[in-house]
């Protein structure tokens, strides 16, 4: 085996790192993981996740862990109403009798996140590691953290999101602007601080649409919300607009005015006293992308290939490079580690490139001015089959 005798150091305790630190310890692979949150016990946010065939579902079943994700998922989750921006409901999969198409089995991110810790060795992840900078030595890399500590590892590997710090070590190309921007808004015990909008979705997610503008937002298992509010501004719009969007009054006032002539309805989730938002432009790297291989590292990921959420491969084609790639570092059909990491290189860029292209269009649909038709004859397939 490549890797065998070999230290390696994953940075970013993410879906992808996750699952690449269970799929080498499997093979016996010596192998930590690095995490800047200072405990598991840090609230987790983001949306549900669907995993898909051939991704996210095939990392779970390489990993051995099919079935306690099917102990965790929540079929109901899957469950859509498409509205508009008056909350008028259009097409409502909760009035059909067949049973949630689980081709795409949906899961909160805690209880995946929390599935994947559990399948490790203990002490596999090294809490409270913020990534500050790392030098080679001795062929391999020692990485300073912000706490102060410092590690050394034979092979390095990026998993630490859209805003890697590993990545300027490998690549220079940056990335570019979707030209959209959502405002993500967390809102905890939903049921006392939006009940209204927690009560419209029987436990599934509402998408809306109208204005070039879009709205979709889901339930977790927590009992929270999860929403975003997306539409087409300038690149450097949430800098220049001054709004402070922690601020309750000023991200109300903000929705009031860039959201006018939807419904006063979508205000509560403004006026609970758990919610949070949070500005996030959407950016992805370019189609084209390409680096130099390195022998001691890479990266997989929202580090490799950053794209918006429109069309929910993110984590999903994460997952997948972390099979792909502890495939090629712990089989045999390589003559050495570079040449593995090489030929993973290749094959990510290049799935990573359809899936940005994949995003980027649906994102086009969903802020286009046909957007409520063309996401109702699309819904209504898989309703009507």
């Amino acid at each position: 085996m490549l890797v065998q005798n070999k230290k390696i150091a994953i940075v970013g305790g993410g879906m992808g790192g996750l699952t690449l630190a269970r799929l080498l310890q499997m093979q016996n692979v010596d192998v930590n993981v690095y995490e800047r949150d200072a405990s598991r016990d840090v609230r987790v946010q983001g949306s549900t996740l669907d995993l898909h065939e051939g991704t996210g579902l095939e990392a779970m079943k390489r990993a051995g862990l099919l079935d306690a994700f099917y102990a965790h998922h929540r079929p109901i989750a899957g469950r859509t109403r498409i509205v508009d921006p008056s909350l008028h409901i259009l097409l409502d999969d909760h009035n059909t009798e067949k049973p949630v198409t689980e081709h795409r089995p949906e899961i909160d991110r805690a209880p995946l996140r929390d599935i994947l810790l559990n399948s490790l060795k203990p002490g596999t992840i090294i809490w409270d590691s913020h990534f500050v900078s790392m030098e080679n030595k001795n062929n391999g890399w020692v990485l300073h953290f912000n706490n102060g500590s410092s590690a050394y590892a034979d092979i390095v590997i990026g998993a630490d999101g859209a805003n890697s710090r590993i990545r300027p070590y490998i690549s220079v190309i940056q990335p570019v602007y979707s030209g959209i921007t959502l405002i993500e808004g967390n809102i905890y015990h939903a049921d006392i601080n939006a009940p209204k909008l927690f009560e419209f979705t029987k436990g599934g997610k509402v998408m809306a649409f109208g204005n070039e503008q879009f709205i979709g937002y889901g339930t977790k298992g927590d009992g929270s919300i999860m929403f975003v509010a997306s539409s087409k501004v300038p690149e450097n719009w949430v800098t220049q607009s001054g709004i402070d969007f922690k601020n309750k009054a000023q991200a109300l006032a903000w929705f009031k005015k860039e959201f006018a002539g939807w419904s006063d309805a979508w205000y509560e989730f403004f006026m609970g006293e758990e919610s949070f938002f949070i500005p996030r432009p959407q950016y992805y790297f370019p189609l084209d992308q390409t680096w130099e291989t390195q022998e001691n590292l890479t990266m997989i990921g929202d580090a490799a290939h950053r794209m918006p959420p429109f069309a929910g491969e993110g984590a999903n084609v994460a997952m997948q490079d972390a099979f792909e790639l502890a495939a090629c570092l712990t089989g045999d059909q390589f003559p050495d580690i570079k040449t593995a990491i090489s030929h993973f290189e290749t094959q990510m860029i290049a799935r990573g490139a359809a899936a940005t292209q994949d995003t980027l269009e649906n994102g086009e649909k969903m802020h286009s001015e046909t957007a409520l038709e063309q996401m109702l004859a699309f819904f209504s397939q898989g309703v009507d089959e």
